[in-house]
């Protein structure tokens, strides 16, 4: 199998034939002003010369030059073709970046801040922003790829030394543009599948999970009505299914009736809902299927941690817990605080609270504290049990005597 094309090569070669013409070019504009302040300095030369045009000398002058340009236009060329070539099998990681952290997601929907990658294995990248441009840095991969709203671009590098190299935004985006770092962290294989599983809450795993396989398409997490039952709270109650041969009983929904009806759908249909459901035996396998019926049974805990999740959507770039001014208000004291609000062009006041931390969530560009000019994307994939736990954290943010006075009101 051929080698894919190395981008660091290649790119490093580019530079290379850049900087060799600059030297020659310097040496060479050099000894030319040397050679002419020699050649007609005042004394060898008193009486200035006409000089007639020189046909031979204007071909080079032209000629020159555009073949300096062309050969670093194409080894320029060559070095973005290397980025562009991503070969088969590389693992692919979504990047969004927004103000003012980078956001990177697995293949299995694992999430984090920072980019763990497995020694030895094409990564391709898939880049793009949720606010404005920013700019993906990487300069021991010389990666360097503009995420653009809207818009989703990639690259890929290949990792073969372990270690950790940093990632910046090399595009203006704000005043805590300097704040947007991360790293990639190239690790062995063996400790990037112990990373994988090491999810501090293995619920966040089984949601990743629910949502990878598409039960989320037509089975809700927090208890709405879909085309198919909420997964919230079903495990222990009383459901009436329709069986094949079209009779009718009632079940109490346990782990058996669960992995049946993940992996035998269509032996009984919850009345009331279409027989649709394609059969996911062969695909999910037992280890994800025993984290999904966990989750549904309540034996791996729901809750979220809510500090956790304003790390991994960038919020604690902006705003701070610990009173300190950065770009956007203080998360200290927030909750149970009479806040001036923009909404429909009326400036109105509104206690934080978890209906009013939805909306800001949800819509920022409705509702948003009026004294701040912050551009602050929509946070609208976060699930209700996630703004609860954001809820539930900025609690303890707020003094007790201040807290207890907020809940009374």
């Amino acid at each position: 199998m051929d080698q894919p094309i190395n981008p660091v090569q290649q790119v490093d070669f580019a530079f290379y034939v850049i900087f060799g013409i600059s030297i020659v070019l310097l040496f060479g504009i050099t000894l030319v002003a040397l050679f002419m302040v020699y050649r007609y300095h005042h004394e060898r030369h008193p009486v200035a010369s006409k000089l007639k045009d020189n046909v031979w000398l204007e071909i080079i002058w032209v000629l020159l030059p555009s073949l300096l340009v062309i050969s670093m236009f194409y080894y320029g060329w060559i070095g973005f073709k290397a980025l562009r070539s991503v070969p088969d099998g590389a693992m692919e990681v979504q990047v969004v970046g927004r103000m003012f952290s980078w956001s990177f997601e697995y293949p299995d929907g694992k999430r984090s801040k920072v980019l763990y990658v497995p020694v030895g294995t094409p990564i391709r990248l898939n880049i793009t922003s949720d606010d404005v441009i920013h700019s993906l840095y990487i300069p021991a991969f010389r990666i360097k790829m503009d995420a653009v709203p809207g818009m989703e671009t990639y690259a890929w590098f290949d990792p073969r030394t372990l270690g950790s190299y940093d990632i910046l935004c090399s595009e203006y985006c704000g005043i805590k543009h300097a704040n947007m770092l991360s790293t990639v962290e190239v690790v062995s294989r063996e400790d990037y599948e112990k990373w994988l599983k090491s999810e501090s809450k293995a619920q966040q795993t089984a949601v990743a999970l629910f949502e990878n396989y598409g039960c989320t398409g037509c089975h809700s997490l927090d208890g709405s009505r879909g085309s198919g039952p909420s997964l919230l709270n079903l495990f222990g109650t009383k459901q009436v299914v329709v069986e094949p041969d079209g009779n009718e009983k009632t079940i109490v929904v346990d782990k058996k009736y669960l992995r049946e009806a993940i992996y035998e759908p269509n032996k009984s249909i919850t009345k009331g809902y279409p027989a649709v459901m394609p059969s996911y035996k062969g695909e999910v396998s037992e280890d994800d299927l025993a984290l999904m019926i966990g989750w549904m049974t309540g034996e791996i805990e729901k809750k979220t941690d809510g500090k956790v999740l304003l790390e991994d959507n960038g919020c604690l770039s902006c705003h701070s817990t610990d009173g300190s001014i950065i770009e956007a208000p203080t998360l200290k004291g927030i909750w149970g605080k009479r806040l001036l609000l923009q909404q429909g062009g009326v400036s109105i006041r509104k206690k934080m609270d978890r209906a009013v931390l939805e909306q800001i969530l949800r819509n920022p560009e409705t509702v948003r504290d009026g004294s701040w000019k912050v551009m602050m994307p929509a946070y609208d994939t976060l699930t209700p049990d996630e703004i609860t736990a954001i809820a539930e954290y900025l609690k303890t943010l707020t003094a007790d005597e201040d807290r207890k006075k907020s809940d009374k009101q």
